[in-house]
This record gives structure tokens, sequence and C-alpha cells, in this order.
């Protein structure tokens, strides 16, 4: 079904976001689904429609969830509901078309993580995206949002803490066998990546986001347990423009595990423990022996607790649209830990240093994360997998 494009959206006064939710699993259902209906409950979203290729699946998600269109074809209901918002829960093989898709019917995008599968891919989302006041596409990185992260970007940023120096970003996690029994789980057609894509890109995101631009990297993958395509684990040395450095561990095979970021400035150590999301609690500031109690005292008040979220950053995204703002996370805000993953492959592959904006139209990297090195590209003929939405 062919879709008129429309006009670029404008900004929305007066009436909830109209807002489709497309995959039905596990994220839509727990962490998009609920963020709407919490929103639709302040007045600031409408859940209208949701889309799944398994028909019993939606159909059973739109009566659980109070949703009253079910679709198993996206750009039907893209041209029946004209949705102003359209959440993407597919694995990320599906989110160049379905966001393009999105995009050409008027309709923002936010889009989980990871992004694409490639930059090209997120390039040519971006190119579909409004000139201006939208709609754009966002990504969903949501341990960039809340009380927790705005605290330390600002004391950062106020020069409060002095120069970042070293910086350790860790995502340590354990998946075992029968995760990768799954038979579109460590394919780079089908899941995009190994853990420093799928796992490790929310720390490596919220690093980013925290410290400013990187510079260069260089860096190691392995394949130490898991039969696959793609490592299980990874290691990387990173420089950003600042000066700071950082090492970066990537991991499926970890038992004990953590995520964790530590910042080393030349006032004070900052440090964020947790897994899979974090509150004010689960950070801490260690001040340098010459801080005084005042200091102290400003650094380590975070202010009323506003955990990362799925609502957090959807609030906000919100915020966006109605004044037809450019979101955070979207365009080259959302590209750049994309980037710097893409570097991470090039450069444990090619056994050299890459630098940011090295990768770009004719790199084998910018068109696929293994980049067709020799060991690391595929070993056969693409697998067609029936990816489940």
């Amino acid at each position: 079904m062919l879709i008129t494009p429309m006009s670029p959206t404008t900004p929305l006064s007066g009436r909830p976001v109209r807002a489709a939710v497309v995959g039905t699993g596990a994220i839509g259902r727990g962490s998009h689904l609920s963020a709407l209906k919490q929103l639709a409950a302040e007045g600031e979203t409408e859940v209208v429609a949701a889309v799944d290729i398994d028909a019993a699946a939606v159909e059973a998600f739109c009566a659980e969830g109070g949703v009253p269109h079910a679709y198993t074809d996206l750009e039907r209901m893209l041209a029946e509901q004209r949705p102003d918002l359209v959440t993407i829960c597919t694995p990320p093989t599906l989110h160049r078309e379905q966001s393009v898709a999105a995009l050409r019917a008027g309709a923002w995008v936010w889009c989980e993580k990871p992004p694409v599968p490639t930059l090209a891919d997120y390039d040519a989302v971006q190119a579909e995206e409004g000139a201006e006041h939208g709609p754009y596409s966002s990504i969903v990185f949501q341990h960039r949002f809340g009380s927790g992260t705005r605290h330390v970007k600002r004391l950062l940023a106020d020069g409060a803490l002095g120069r970042p120096l070293v910086a350790h970003c860790q995502t340590t996690w354990y998946r075992d066998t029968a995760y990768y029994a799954v038979p579109w789980r460590g394919r780079w057609q089908t899941e995009g990546g190994g853990p420093a894509m799928g796992h490790g890109i929310h720390q490596m995101d919220l690093l980013l986001d925290i410290l400013g631009p990187w510079s260069e990297v260089r860096a190691m993958a392995g394949r130490l347990v898991h039969d696959v395509e793609t490592e299980d684990v990874s290691t990387a040395l990173l420089r950003f423009e600042n000066g700071a450095m950082a090492t970066v561990v990537n991991s499926v095979l970890s038992p004990d595990e953590v995520s964790r970021i530590r910042i080393d400035c030349e006032r004070a150590t900052v440090e964020l423990t947790h897994l899979y999301g974090h509150s004010n609690a689960d950070w801490r500031i260690t001040p340098a022996p010459d801080a005084t109690g005042d200091e102290v005292a400003a650094w380590q008040d975070f202010g009323t607790d506003v955990p990362s979220s799925h609502l957090a950053q959807l609030r906000e995204l919100v915020a966006s649209m109605r004044a037809g703002e450019r979101p955070r996370s979207s365009g080259a805000d959302g590209r750049t830990s994309l980037e710097l993953i893409t570097s991470l492959y090039k450069s444990a592959f090619t056994d050299t240093t890459v630098r940011r904006g090295e990768i770009g139209p004719g790199d084998p990297y910018y068109t696929a994360l293994h980049g067709g090195a020799p060991g690391w590209a595929p070993r056969t003929a693409p697998v067609d997998v029936e990816v489940p939405a």
C-alpha cells in the first residue's frame, strides 16, 4: 500500500500525541507501552494502534493494553491511522525500513537500540527526516535520561569537578549457550553485532553523552566461548577530544554481571554502578582531599530522584515534538555511539587505530560492521531466518 508523503510535522498543541507501537514483544509490552500509557494518563499521549507480523500476538497485545487497532501491515496502519509518533520495538535488521516508512508518512520515530545495523543505514534514515520541525527519528538511549545523569553532566559542564582525566566503561554481562541457540542471535545479518553493539551500546552511549566527542579508538575482539559469527567479548582504549582517556569492556562471558562507568576528574571520582537502569542511589562521588565540605555537599546533592527509564526519555521526546524541535539522541547526536562501535569493530578486525570521522561511503565498515574481514565476515551465505517482531 502506497502512502502519500506528508508535509513536515508542525508543533503539536491542544491534543494528545497519537502513538503506534511496532513490535509487540517484551520490550514493546514492558517498556514502550507502559511509558506511553503513563503519559496517556497525563493527557500527553494516546496509543491508537499496534503492529506485529504475528496476528495472534498483536491481537493479544491490543486486548491486554487497551489499544484500539491491531495490524499485521505497517504501511496499512500508517495510511489508516496517521500516527504522530511510531515507536519501533523490532530487531535491528528491520529498523531502517520501518523508520523510513514512518518518517515518509509524517510520523516521528522512537526506535529501540541498536538503531540500525550500519552507518549507511543510519544515514539513510536521517535523510528522510524533515528539514525543519520534524519529523525526526530518535533512538532509545534511556540511560542518558534521569536526575543522576543530568546532575553529573552539569557538574562537569560547570567545571566543578575539574577536568575529566581517566574513565572506565564496562558492560560485563552473562549469556549462556541457550541464549545463542535462538537462530538469529550471534549473526551479523540478524542481530547486528555482538556485545559491543547489542549490549554495551547503552554504557558507551552514556559515556559519550557525559564526556563529549571521542577522537580515536584502539580495540581487540574475540570469540572465547560461543560459536557465533560476531564477537562475545571486546576491549578498547578510547581517547576523547578533551584529552581524557578511557578503557571499554563489553562481554557476555561474565557471571558477576554489572554495568559501570567511572570517571576520574581533577577534584573527584564519579562512579555509576548498576545493571539495566540507574537511580540517584547508584551514583557515587568521591572527592579529592582538598575539596571543601560545602563543595562536597553540593556535588552529592542529586535532587529529586528521577530514574533512567523509557518514561523519562519519552517525556522529553514528546516535549520536543510539541515544540517542533530536534530531540536528543537523534541526528548527529544519535549517531555518535554507532560510529564509535563501528570504529571499534574496524580497529579490532584490522589491528589499527581508527579516528572519528574516518569511516564513510566507500569504506567496507560503512555498510557492514564486520567489514568483510577474514575470520569475521559471515562464513556462509546468509541464512534466511524468520525474525520475530
